[in-house]
């Protein structure tokens, strides 16, 4: 089958549930107010609180939540076949993924913008809030160590890499520091950017840098290992950098670079007019993990992602002008990190085999497939961009850049989400040292997921690599369904249908509770005394949330039911700020902890008199 028909039809589904879908969303089950007073404009205060053009704040929000999730999960899923993977990402970013992402949005915005975690103490119990603190920092401990991971594979196989994601630090500061001084709007300076990116593209083609010699002297397994220790290390020190110095700038070269990689692909195959040689369902080997219910855990962002409602509430909420943005910046983010995924699939479909011979050696078994994926992927947008004239070897650099600095971004928000969750979960256990102590956290936050990230296995890429796939991929999912049962109750609480909602969260819930019983098993099995007891943490943890948020919606229903239930008003905060949001509610990828007006100094030696982006200068008014 052409590939473009695919793209055309899959990308006139999307358009369909922006333009239906998220509007019955907006009107009949959120009930978006153009009248409110969004927190961006209440708690106005030139850092984290600006109100924001929704065009700038989706370019700002599609970069924070599009890592290489989306690449790499359909990357391996097409493992099963092209077609159940494709009608997973159609669906999923439909029904699942849009509900799910502008939901977080909305609810936030109607909590002065805290964090979806902190939400589960005003909607569901305070004892959801620790449940889902403790069930965050798994995620963005898979998250960081996975993504390392990624990483690391990518600057082994393709060297000539390492200068651009290197030499993009240097650049995104020099951004940073410009738009700062200047106040200009970041537009130009991050084509600019972008430019000089491509040219250290072209430079590290030319002069590929390896670490294999350096990684032995160390005694290390693999160079991968050596790679994966300077990220981290990297990702510690940026996490302690003001946002507008490194993140932001990041952000704003990595969103072009999103763009450009999807035209890349979608006129590439438009131009070659590539066919699709994947089986559109696979016979898979006897022993294989199965395509329920793995499959619609290894394609997680691209469908739905937990991740997003870290980002959509407590983040993004700060920036919305209007509430009926978040039709804009939330649904149509979802839509567009499923445009991502479909560019994968075709890639790895339609790109990096000519034929079904070819393809079937790429993915033999899972293991195979779990490793490859993200060669696959490289070569595929390799094989693409030399439908439009460009040398493949050099389109392979350009390839594996884009991977990794999506990768790169989300560790970077991922590190800083992480640090402020061990400084909340401290508070909560009062240990005040912990809480106060920004590198003590911080530290906390790298040596975990850097520890799971070195544990041996399997190979240079596969076994270990797939297993933690899944595992995240569990465990992102899971976090769907948490934000969707807070979404839920809110729904109801406000007397209106949440069919919508209930409909992904009666679908994942089971599923990744299914996925993380035979995970379990699996790792028990296979002796993996690290990863079956973070499997089993992480399922006692779950059902007990899940439990909780069962009571409340059936509370809820009843009360909905008999006519009990309180006026929406009074289930919600009023409109002047309590206590200050704490570090977990923190900014992630686009600003610092918040500061509404009218608040308390925090006393020296807190944790935020104490976070160097306290002291983070205003950035240019995003607002037109």
């Amino acid at each position: 089958m052409p590939a473009i028909v695919v793209i055309a039809a899959v990308m006139a589904l999307f358009a369909m549930g922006y333009r239906y879908y998220s509007r019955y969303l907006a009107q009949r089950v959120y009930g978006l107010d153009p009248g409110y007073v969004t927190p961006a404009h209440r708690y106005r205060d030139g850092v984290d609180f600006v109100p924001t053009n929704k065009h700038v704040l989706f370019g700002h929000h599609f970069t924070s939540i599009a890592g290489a999730a989306p690449i790499v999960g359909p990357a391996i899923a097409v493992f099963w076949g092209w077609g159940p993977a494709l009608a997973w990402i159609v669906l999923g970013t439909i029904f699942a993924a849009g509900v799910h992402d502008f939901g977080s949005l909305v609810v936030s915005v109607r909590h002065r913008a805290r964090n979806i975690g902190t939400l589960a103490a005003d909607v569901i119990s305070r004892r959801a809030r620790t449940l889902f603190l403790l069930i965050i920092f798994f995620l963005l401990t898979l998250v960081n160590a996975v993504f390392a991971v990624v990483i690391g594979n990518l600057l082994v196989s393709y060297p000539g890499a390492v200068i651009p994601i290197f030499a993009q630090i240097p650049i995104a500061i020099a951004i940073g520091q410009y738009i700062y001084r200047t106040r200009s709007p970041a537009l130009v300076p991050s084509i600019i950017g972008v430019i000089l990116l491509y040219v250290m593209i072209w430079v590290g083609h030319h002069v590929p840098v390896e670490l294999t010699g350096l990684a032995d002297s160390l005694g290390l397994a693999q160079p991968r290992d050596l790679w994966v220790i300077i990220i981290f290390t990297y990702t510690f020190i940026a996490s302690r950098l003001p946002v507008w110095l490194l993140l932001q700038p990041r952000d704003y070269i990595n969103s072009h670079q999103l763009f450009i990689a999807l035209a890349v692909i979608f006129v590439g195959v438009l131009v070659g007019m590539d066919r699709i040689v994947a089986p559109l369902v696979n016979e898979v080997p006897d022993g294989s993990p199965s395509i329920f219910p793995f499959l619609f855990i290894t394609v997680a962002c691209g469908a739905i992602s937990g991740f997003h409602s870290l980002v959509s509430s407590g983040t993004t909420a700060k920036q919305l002008d209007r509430e009926t943005d978040a039709r804009h910046v939330g649904y149509l983010g979802a839509v567009g990190e499923g445009s991502l995924a479909l560019g994968a699939v075709v890639a790895v479909s339609a790109g990096v085999a000519a034929t079904r011979a070819e393809w079937d050696a790429l993915y033999v078994d899972h293991a195979t497939a779990s490793g490859g994926a993200v060669g696959n992927f490289v070569n595929g947008i390799a094989a693409f961009a030399s439908n439009l004239g460009i040398e493949f070897q050099l389109a392979t650099v350009f390839a594996a850049v884009v991977v990794v600095s999506f990768a790169a971004t989300t560790m970077d928000t991922g590190i800083r989400l992480q640090r402020y969750i061990v400084q909340e979960i401290a508070e909560l256990l009062r240990w005040r040292r912990l809480a106060r102590n920004l590198t003590l956290a911080g530290a906390i936050a790298v040596v975990v997921p850097l520890a799971l990230a070195l544990l041996p296995g399997g190979g240079d890429a596969g076994y270990t690599f797939g297993v933690l796939w899944r595992l995240f991929g569990t465990t992102n999912q899971l976090t769907a369904g948490l934000a969707l049962s807070v979404i839920a109750v809110w729904v109801l609480r406000r007397r209106r249908n949440p069919i919508a909602v209930l409909l992904p969260l009666a679908f994942l819930v089971p599923m990744t509770t299914w996925a993380l019983i035979l995970q379990l098993r699996e790792f028990v099995e296979a002796g993996e005394w690290v990863l079956a007891p973070l499997d089993a943490i992480i399922l006692v943890l779950a059902l007990w949330l899940v439990v909780e948020a069962a009571i409340v919606l059936t509370r809820t229903y009843r009360q909905r039911r008999d006519g009990t239930l309180p006026e929406p008003d009074s289930a919600e905060p009023g409109p002047e700020p309590g206590p200050e949001p704490s570090p977990a509610t923190g900014a992630g990828a686009t600003g610092a902890l918040p500061r509404p007006r009218g608040h308390a100094e925090a006393e020296p030696g807190t944790p935020d008199a104490a976070d160097p982006e306290r002291a983070d200068p205003p950035p240019p008014d995003t607002h037109t």
